[in-house]
């Protein structure tokens, strides 16, 4: 899970502090890479060999919205839902309409290839991402 602060100016002219949530499960994980035929890593890389910005920029974009949520007190869930008004809202579009939200995006952006990864790293499971870093380590040795 990644903790962000997000600092920005909002509508009104006043300074903002955001502390933002980020957090994709192992199912979660494992529903993305049975979602892409031959595996969500070879969907990623076809996507870079072709240098497809537009769909690059639009999968980033929704790892960053599908990762967005709110800790419990206890720390025990990551809720991604809430009821408002009678009904089950996703929490991920309140935040797509924030200016926390456009300031994170601009933020990876303008932070290259390192931060974008560096974000991904921090939102997925340690474990799998330690896992991730020997499967990396094995194919460059």
């Amino acid at each position: 899970m990644l903790k962000k602060t997000i600092k920005y100016v909002d509508f009104n002219g006043d300074e903002q502090t955001d502390e933002c949530y980020f957090n994709l499960s192992k199912t979660e994980l494992t529903e993305m890479e049975a979602s892409e035929k031959g595996g969500f890593e070879n969907y990623i890389n076809a996507l870079i060999a072709e240098k497809d910005t537009k769909k690059i920029f639009a999968l980033f974009k929704e790892i960053v919205l599908m990762s967005y949520g709110q800790k419990s007190a206890d720390g025990t869930k990551f809720v991604k839902k809430k009821v408002v008004d009678g009904q089950m809202i996703r929490l991920r579009d309140e935040f797509e309409q924030s200016i926390a939200f456009d300031e994170l995006m601009m933020e990876l952006i303008n932070g290259g290839d390192s931060a974008v990864s560096d974000f991904i790293s921090k939102v997925i499971p340690k474990e799998v991402s330690e896992q991730v870093a020997k499967q990396m380590a094995s194919t460059k040795a």
